[in-house]
């Protein structure tokens, strides 16, 4: 089983430069592969890959970058491709994979197999061609580490995604069998009779959006004032998606803790929001009560 542990790290000045720089260097080679692909439709995944070898010798920068990262912006080339085929077998209609016109729109850097390691005694994450980088292991990882994510959120913070294959370990049976109805006011509902209230994050942190967001529309756009607005406001929205991501995730880890089996009611909650009956106060609860995340929890734990 593949899980992923989320951790927080610490990158100084210089190391950020450092990763930016190979984030665009990665930029470059994504866009420098959907180029020869476009230009040649023939191409495989294996020929792109051939592509990135001989590119080196005429490109000495890809050669800061470590082989392996370089070697899954192709994966990713080609899984966005591969992406894109289905949607057109589904019948969806979709144009041809885009460029990353800028620096903002490639966000990983991505190691799997080498060029990492972890030392747990000084809590610092050893990336190749990079650097050690000072990490908060606030749990336990369990299981073989088969690659690490590095990513820059909205807020400005780095996390790292290691993702790990480990052993499932089966929860002791309970014999027990519960149905669950969700809704505003009592989050859940149960067949046992508890009640758990929905917390309504979104009614306390409303006012607090609204005046951000009008103190940013009185800004220069571009300008550094615009820009310290702009992140209050990121950082607003991250503290509410936190407060609702840890509701959610305690919520659904009792319920899988106490039960064998769940039953849930098959909600249609686009037909629900697009009812144009439903008052907008009772459509920003229903989207904020994120009960399709919460049916995910209940699956995927």
């Amino acid at each position: 089983m593949m899980r992923t542990y989320k951790f927080r790290i610490y990158p100084s000045k210089r190391l950020q430069e450092t990763i930016e720089e190979h984030l665009n260097i990665c930029r470059y080679l994504y866009n420098y592969l959907l180029e020869q692909k476009t230009k040649n439709p023939k191409l495989n995944k294996g020929d792109t890959q051939k592509l990135i070898t001989e590119h080196k010798k005429e490109n000495p920068e890809l050669k800061k970058v470590h082989s392996k990262v370089l070697q899954l912006v192709n994966n990713k080339l080609w899984g966005s491709l591969k992406a894109l085929g289905k949607l057109k077998q589904n019948g969806h209609k979709v144009g041809r994979l885009r460029f990353k016109s800028s620096k903002n729109h490639y966000k990983t850097i991505e190691y799997n197999q080498s060029g990492f390691k972890v030392d747990y005694k000084t809590k610092r994450l050893k990336l190749s061609k990079i650097g050690e980088i000072p990490i908060t292991l606030h749990r336990k990882i369990k299981g073989v580490i088969k690659g690490i994510i590095i990513k820059k959120e909205p807020t400005g913070k780095w996390f790292a995604f290691f993702q790990v294959e480990e052993e499932p370990k089966p929860l002791p049976k309970t014999n027990k069998v519960i149905g669950i109805d969700l809704g505003i006011d009592g989050y859940a509902i149960d067949s046992d009779g508890n009640k758990f209230e929905n917390p309504k994050f979104i009614d306390k942190t409303l006012d607090k959006i609204k005046k951000v967001q009008k103190n940013l529309s009185r800004k220069v756009r571009g300008s550094n004032n615009y820009k310290k607005t702009k992140l209050k406001l990121i950082n607003v929205y991250d503290k509410l998606n936190n407060q609702k991501n840890d509701f959610l995730h305690k919520l659904s880890r009792y319920y899988v803790n106490n039960y064998d089996k769940i039953v849930l009611e098959d909600l249609n909650i686009k037909s629900m929001v697009e009812n144009k009956k439903c008052q907008k106060t009772l459509n920003r609860h229903i989207l904020d009560g994120s009960w399709k995340k919460f049916i995910n929890l209940l699956l995927y734990i």
